[in-house]
C-alpha cells in the first residue's frame, strides 16, 4: 500500500509556510515514487499519482517532472492538466533504467496509449489482486459527460481516501435516461478513456444500469465516495454499503462546475 498519506498531510499543514519560505503563489513538491502534490493558491491541493516504477529507474523524474510542467505550463495549460502532462513524461523516464529522457515522441506515445474501460469480471480479478496486497479499493460513479474541473477536483479528493479508485461510468443508454434524450454528449468509450487518462483514477468500468447497487455488491469497495451535491440519505447505494461494512464518504463540492451548466453556456454562446 501507499504510505505517502502522512508526507501528504504535514505538506498541507505547512502549506503557508511554503507559499511564504518561497514566495510563489503556486507550489510543487515531488513525491518520488508516490507522484507530487500541487498547491495553487487558494485552490484544494492536487495530486498526482506515479505509476510503479523499481527504484533504481527513478534517476531523473524529479527534473523531468519539472521541466515538462514548465513547458506546459508556457503553453497555457491549466494546472492540472500540465501536472498529469508532467507525471507522464516522469513516468516514461521512471519506466526505463538508468538516467533516461522523455522526448516529445515518447509523451504522445504515453498519452496515446492510455488504457480504457475494463470489464466487470476483470476488474473483479484485479480488485482481488489489489486486496491480496494490502490495498483498499475506493469506489465512485457518474455520467462524466464532459469531465470537467470539478469532476477532477473531487477525483483526486477520492484517490486521497485509499490505495486504488475505481470509476464506474454510467453507459450511454443510462445516461440518456437520467440526462434526457439529447445526452451523453461523448459515448461511454470516449468518457472512459478519458477517466483513465487521470493518474488518480486506477481502472475504469462502465455500468448500464442507472445506479452501481449492484456491481457494489459484487465489488465491495471498502470506501464508496460521491460528490458533494449529494447527501447520504438520497443515495439508494448507501444502505447496500453500509450492509456489507464499507463507508460512504460526501467529498467537497464546487460551486457552478457541473456539465449541465458547461452546456448550458455552449448553447448560449458564452
Amino acid at each position: 500500500p501507499r504510505v505517502d498519506g502522512d508526507r501528504v498531510a504535514a505538506l498541507e499543514r505547512h502549506r503557508p509556510a511554503l507559499h511564504e519560505a518561497t514566495g510563489a503563489a503556486t507550489v510543487v513538491v515531488t513525491l518520488d515514487r508516490d507522484g507530487a502534490v500541487v498547491f495553487a493558491g487558494e485552490e484544494p491541493p492536487y495530486r498526482t499519482w506515479a505509476r510503479p516504477a523499481p527504484d533504481n529507474h527513478a534517476s531523473g523524474a524529479g527534473d523531468t517532472f519539472l521541466a515538462a510542467l514548465t513547458v506546459a505550463l508556457a503553453a497555457g495549460l491549466p494546472m492540472a492538466t500540465a501536472a498529469e502532462l508532467a507525471q507522464a513524461a516522469a513516468d516514461v523516464v521512471t519506466g526505463r533504467p538508468g538516467t533516461a529522457a522523455c522526448t516529445a515522441a515518447d509523451l504522445r506515445t504515453r498519452v496515446g496509449a492510455q488504457r480504457g474501460a475494463v470489464d466487470q469480471d476483470r476488474l473483479a480479478h484485479l480488485l482481488a489482486e489489489h486486496r491480496a496486497a494490502g490495498r483498499r479499493v475506493v469506489f465512485t460513479n457518474g455520467c462524466f459527460d464532459v469531465l470537467h474541473r470539478g469532476h477532477v477536483a473531487y477525483l483526486n479528493q477520492a484517490r486521497r481516501l485509499g490505495d486504488v479508485l475505481v470509476v464506474a461510468v454510467n453507459g450511454d443508454d443510462s445516461v440518456r435516461r437520467l440526462k434526457g434524450p439529447d445526452r451523453p454528449v461523448n459515448g461511454a468509450a470516449d468518457r472512459a478513456a478519458v477517466l483513465a487518462a487521470l493518474s488518480c483514477v486506477d481502472h475504469v468500468t462502465i455500468f448500464e444500469e442507472d445506479t452501481p447497487v449492484e456491481l457494489l455488491r459484487r465489488l465491495r469497495p471498502e470506501v464508496y465516495a460521491k460528490g458533494g451535491d449529494y447527501t447520504i440519505d438520497r443515495l439508494p447505494e448507501a444502505p447496500v454499503v453500509a450492509g456489507y461494512g464499507g463507508r460512504v464518504c460526501i467529498l467537497d463540492h464546487l460551486a457552478d462546475r457541473s456539465t449541465t451548466a458547461v452546456i448550458a453556456r455552449i448553447r448560449a454562446g458564452r
